[in-house]
């Protein structure tokens, strides 16, 4: 999609190590039209894979799940990262470690949000070393559903998530694939 990999060129910053920012367009400060235009392509991606809700960790995949869902005509799921009181005492719950944070996080959801025989799409922000993805499907394989695709708005090739994804047999899609942040340049792989 070249108006989001102009705008990662444009506004993206190499932090070293991996890390990409994009705080001011996906992470802290959200472009609507933007994760707009990239939800309906995630939706056209996805359209035939027959997904009955869509699944994402908190905050960040929030707003391109949303609008994927928008297209989709279908109802978002967030793995919280901490219990509210008004979640039930039963969650599920599983940790995966976050390169951001550099430590491991709780990933929680009430099973009153997902049930068995659902078919889930994990739509996320980025897919890097794959560890939350793996982690949101723990949590939809726990409680009886079905994965049917993943789907990211950035993927970190070099990290090698698509390969530890790949057990699960279904379509994965990003927006934009990172091949290289080497020397604080960002290379697409395509």
């Amino acid at each position: 999609m070249e108006i989001f990999k102009q705008r990662i060129l444009a506004e993206g910053k190499n932090l070293g190590q991996g890390i990409l920012k994009v705080d001011s367009f996906i992470n802290h400060q959200v472009d609507p039209m933007l994760m707009d235009a990239c939800g309906a392509e995630l939706a056209r991606r996805f359209a035939h894979v027959g997904a009955t809700k869509i699944l994402t960790a908190e905050i960040s995949g929030i707003a391109p799940a949303l609008m994927a869902a928008k297209h989709l005509g279908l109802p978002v799921v967030y793995a919280r990262k901490s219990k509210p009181v008004t979640m039930p005492d039963q969650v599920y719950l599983t940790v995966a470690p976050s390169h951001t944070k550099g430590r491991l996080v709780e990933l929680i959801v009430s099973p009153e949000y997902l049930a068995g025989g659902e078919k889930i799409l994990i739509i996320d922000d980025f897919l890097a070393s794959g560890a939350t993805i793996i982690g949101l499907v723990r949590l939809a394989q726990t409680a009886g559903a079905t994965i049917v695709g993943v789907g990211t708005l950035i993927e970190k090739m070099f990290e090698g998530g698509r390969g530890r994804l790949a057990y699960l047999g279904i379509p994965i899609e990003s927006l934009a694939c990172i091949g290289s942040m080497d020397d604080g340049q960002i290379l697409f792989c395509r």
